[in-house]
C-alpha cells in the first residue's frame, strides 16, 4: 500500500547536542553583540548627521570654489578670448590667402595653364608630322634592306639543301647501318653474360641462403621466441607478486589508518564543529536582529527624553514668546487694518484707475480715427480720389436672356 508523500518536507528534527550548544551560545553571544550593535548604531546615526550638516555643505562649497577657480576661468577664456580670436584669424586668413588664391587661380593660372595646352597641343602636332615623314623614309630604306637579305638567305639555303640530299644522307644511312650492327654484336654478348651470372647467382648464393633460413635460422629463432616468452612470464609473475605484496604493505601501514581516522575521529569533530560553527552564525545573526530592536528602542526612548526635556521646551517658548505675539499683531492689528486700507483706498483707486485708463483708451481710439480721416483727405487732394470700377463686357448673356443659335452670344457667331 503507497502512502502519499507530504507537500513539504519538514527539516529533520535537531538532536540534543545541537540543543544543548544553542541555548549557551545564543545567551553568550547577545551578551556580547548588543554593545556593538547599539555603538554601531550610534556611530551610524552620527556619520549621518555629519554627512548632512557638515560633509555635503562644506563639498558642494568646496564644488563650487573649485568651479569658480579652476573651471570658470578656462571657460570664460574660451568663450570670450580664444573664440573670438580664432573667428578673427580664421577670417583674416580667408581674407588674407583664400580669396587672393582664388582670384590668382582664375585670373592667372587658368589662362595660363589654357594656354601652356594648346603650345603643346601645337607642338605635338608638329612632331608627330616630322615623326610621320622620318618613318616614312625609314620604312623605304628598310623594306630594300630586307629584299636584299631574302635574296641572299634564299641562296644559301638552296645550297644547304643540295649539299643535305648529296653528301649528308648517304654518309647517315652507312653510319646507321654501322652502328645497327654494333648493337646486335652487344646485345648478344650482354644476354649471354648476363644468363651466366644469374645461374651463377642462383647456385652459389640463392640455393645456400634458402637452405641455411628453413634448416638453421627458422628452428634457432623458435627456440630463442619460447625461451624470451619463458622468461618474460616469470619476469610478469614476480612483477605481479612483488606489486602485490607492497600493495598489501601499503594498505596496512597507511591507508587503513587513514580511513580509520577519517571515520572514527576527524568525520565526529568535524560535524561537532560544523553544528558548533552553524549555532554561532545563526546566534550571531539572531543576536545582531535582537540588538537592533533593542537599539532602536533605547534610541527611540533617548530621542524622546531629549525632545520632552530640550526641544519641547524650546518651541513652546518660541511660540509663546514669537508666533502667538506675531499671530495677535495680525488677527486684530493688522487685518482690520489692512480691510480698512483695502475699502476706502485700494479699491477706490483701482476704480478711478479703471476710469482713466477706459477713458484714455477712447480718447486714443478717436485720435486715430481723426489721424486716419486726415491721411485720406490729404492723399484724395494731392492724388484724387479712387477710380471707380468700369463695367466690363460679360462672356455669357445675362439671366434675362437667353442662349439661342440665332444670337450674336454663341461662341460662332460672336464678333
Amino acid at each position: 500500500m503507497d502512502l502519499e508523500k507530504p507537500s513539504t518536507q519538514q527539516p529533520p528534527p535537531d538532536g540534543c547536542l545541537v540543543v544543548a550548544i544553542r541555548l549557551p551560545v545564543r545567551i553568550v553571544v547577545l551578551v556580547l553583540v548588543v554593545p556593538v550593535r547599539m555603538v554601531w548604531d550610534a556611530l551610524v546615526v552620527g556619520g549621518r548627521f555629519l554627512r548632512d550638516t557638515v560633509l555635503r555643505p562644506v563639498g558642494r562649497a568646496l564644488q563650487w570654489v573649485a568651479w569658480a577657480v579652476f573651471v570658470w576661468p578656462w571657460v570664460t577664456l574660451w568663450r570670450y578670448v580664444v573664440v573670438p580670436v580664432g573667428k578673427g584669424f580664421a577670417r583674416l586668413g580667408y581674407v588674407l590667402l583664400v580669396v587672393p588664391a582664388g582670384w590668382l587661380y582664375r585670373n592667372v593660372l587658368t589662362p595660363l595653364g589654357h594656354g601652356i595646352t594648346r603650345v603643346l597641343r601645337g607642338i605635338g602636332a608638329g612632331l608627330g608630322w616630322v615623326l610621320g615623314r622620318i618613318g616614312t623614309g625609314t620604312a623605304w630604306v628598310l623594306r630594300g634592306i630586307g629584299a636584299g637579305l631574302g635574296w641572299v638567305l634564299a641562296g644559301i639555303g638552296a645550297g644547304l639543301a643540295w649539299a643535305y640530299r648529296t653528301l649528308l644522307t648517304p654518309v647517315g644511312h652507312g653510319v646507321a647501318w654501322l652502328l645497327r650492327g654494333l648493337g646486335l654484336v652487344l646485345a648478344t654478348v650482354g644476354l649471354g653474360a648476363y644468363a651466366a651470372v644469374a645461374w651463377l647467382v642462383r647456385h652459389l648464393l640463392v640455393i645456400p641462403a634458402l637452405w641455411s633460413y628453413r634448416h638453421v635460422l627458422t628452428p634457432l629463432g623458435h627456440g630463442i621466441a619460447w625461451v624470451a616468452r619463458g622468461v618474460a612470464w616469470l619476469g610478469g609473475m614476480a612483477v605481479t607478486g612483488i606489486g602485490a605484496v607492497l600493495y598489501w604493505t601499503l594498505r596496512i601501514l597507511f591507508v587503513l589508518p587513514a580511513l580509520a581516522l577519517q571515520r572514527w575521529i576527524l568525520t565526529p569533530v568535524g560535524r561537532v564543529l560544523t553544528v558548533v560553527a552553524r549555532e554561532i552564525g545563526d546566534a550571531l545573526g539572531h543576536a545582531w536582529r535582537v540588538a537592533g530592536h533593542l537599539s532602536l528602542v533605547v534610541g527611540r526612548f533617548l530621542g524622546t527624553l531629549f525632545r520632552w526635556i530640550f526641544v519641547e521646551p524650546v518651541r513652546w517658548v518660541y511660540r509663546w514668546i514669537f508666533v502667538e505675539p506675531v499671530r495677535w499683531v495680525y488677527r486684530t492689528v493688522l487685518t482690520p487694518v489692512g480691510h480698512v486700507v483695502r475699502d476706502m483706498v485700494l479699491r477706490p483707486a483701482a476704480e478711478a484707475a479703471r476710469g482713466v485708463g477706459r477713458i484714455t483708451r477712447q480718447a486714443l481710439a478717436t485720435a486715430r480715427e481723426s489721424a486716419r480721416q486726415a491721411r485720406a483727405d490729404f492723399r484724395r487732394m494731392l492724388l484724387g480720389g479712387p477710380r471707380e470700377p468700369q463695367p466690363v463686357a460679360r462672356r455669357e448673356p445675362g439671366a434675362a436672356e437667353a442662349r439661342t443659335l440665332g444670337s450674336s452670344t454663341t461662341v460662332l457667331t460672336k464678333d
